[in-house]
């Protein structure tokens, strides 16, 4: 910019004239251009001029139904992708890049980068949601919530002022009972000798898929040191600092400040347990599971409500989530040189995304069917109505899946069969 000035500063006033003419042409017109193909398909924008549209976004993948952008708002990425209903901007300017929107989601204000969010969703102002995050059905997050690598089931309901990276959490039946996360909480994906093998697995996914499970709730200004699992039905008292697992149900954790301490610590020198690497493994193979759900389950709801571009999103990130943990988990492993990673870094990089042959697979894919034929491609309701029986076939199905990779696992890698 200051180059610019200066060169502008030592000419001529007639070329100073042209030389600003000549930046108007190469750039506003690229975005005007953009807003006003939106307008003519019906998008709503209130103050054209406020808004920017990059060259790069297809105006074909923005629907004109019910959209409402609001001043201060800026579109980019080629893969951008909004259907009808949504409002982008309305509490303060949004930024959305390479995101895919489902129908009548509200983003209020923040960046929203290669991201999924599915019907309904809402996230307040502030918000900063980064990549490989997926919001499904009616989830929310209020204001200033920073998201990274976060996988919310449907009806997953964060506070404000929320940091809750590199986690995934399920639970809940609707948004009158759902699983949530209060204001002011940490999940601690950071440690010091400068690793992030921190994942945490809040219920799962082969019974938080089926939206049938008790709600998961966790206090407000407490926190979770990654990785961590924690079962369906807990509950953790406002200020609780969670450390260990709790995979049991029907659970009240509370707790005040740690105890204190003072003794001789190198940052790195300490070697992943077998805890931590077993959470890691389970949390992979949980997103794995997920994966399988999206391309055989949900690819069963293709619909214009629900078009493929909005699938591809979903599988795409779930590849991308895949990918994090096992570049994470690479880093400390190969530094601790632990026996048997090798070997099981290439079994979990080349894990296919096609399941394996399941009998309770198929099965539970034709009540699915039977469902969407006789109610339609709502999956919400398709999901919960199926027979609690038809539920449990394709959980068994799913934790198979889980159940492969980690006890492969076990296999593999010593340092995994130690009980940890």
């Amino acid at each position: 910019m200051a180059a610019g000035f200066l060169r502008r500063k030592f000419q001529p006033a007639a070329k100073r004239e042209v030389l600003i003419l000549e930046t108007k042409a190469q750039v506003k017109p690229d975005s005007t251009a953009q807003v006003e193909r939106l307008i003519k398909k019906g998008v709503k924008i209130p103050n054209p001029a406020a808004v920017e549209i990059g060259p790069e976004v297809d105006i074909e993948q923005i629907s004109g139904d019910g959209v409402t952008i609001f001043a201060g708002c800026k579109l980019f990425g080629a893969e951008t992708l909004i259907l009808p209903g949504v409002k982008l901007g309305y509490e303060g300017p949004a930024t959305v890049d390479d995101c895919q929107i489902g129908v009548d989601v509200e983003l209020k204000g923040g960046y929203f980068n290669r991201a999924v969010f599915l019907d309904k969703t809402k996230c307040g102002l502030g918000s900063h949601v980064r990549e490989a995050t997926i919001l499904e059905e009616a989830a929310s997050i209020a204001h200033t919530v920073a998201l990274k690598h976060t996988i919310l089931l449907p009806f997953v309901t964060l506070g404000s002022l929320i940091n809750f990276c590199d986690c995934l959490m399920a639970g809940g039946t609707s948004r009158k009972n759902h699983s949530e996360v209060g204001s002011s909480y940490i999940h601690f994906n950071f440690t010091p000798s400068q690793d992030k093998a921190t994942p945490s697995l809040i219920g799962d996914v082969p019974r938080g898929v089926m939206l049938n499970q008790k709600p998961v709730f966790l206090g407000g200004q407490g926190g979770m040191v990654g990785p961590c699992r924690l079962g369906f039905g807990v509950t953790v008292a406002a200020g609780t600092i969670i450390r260990k697992d709790e995979p049991r149900s029907d659970r009240l954790i509370f707790g005040g400040a740690a105890k204190g301490g003072n003794a001789p610590y190198q940052p790195g020198k300490l070697h992943l347990g077998p805890k931590i690497l077993l959470n890691n493994i389970n949390y992979i193979a949980n997103l794995v599971a997920l994966g399988h759900w999206y391309q055989q389950v949900r690819r069963l709801f293709e619909c214009p409500r629900f078009p493929a571009a909005l699938l591809n999103g979903l599988s795409a990130k779930v590849s991308l989530a895949i990918a994090e943990r096992i570049n994470r988990l690479a880093a400390v492993c190969d530094r601790q040189q632990l026996t048997g990673w090798p070997e099981l870094k290439g079994f979990l990089a080349g894990l296919p995304c096609d399941p394996e042959e399941a009998e309770s697979r198929d099965g539970f894919l034709e009540s699915v069917q039977k469902a969407i034929a006789a109610g339609g491609k709502d999956y919400i309701a398709v999901i919960q109505s199926l027979d609690p029986a038809d539920s449990i076939a394709g959980t068994s199905w799913l934790q198979g899946v889980v159940d492969h990779i980690v006890n492969r696992a076990r296999r593999m890698m010593p340092a995994l069969a130690a009980k940890s």
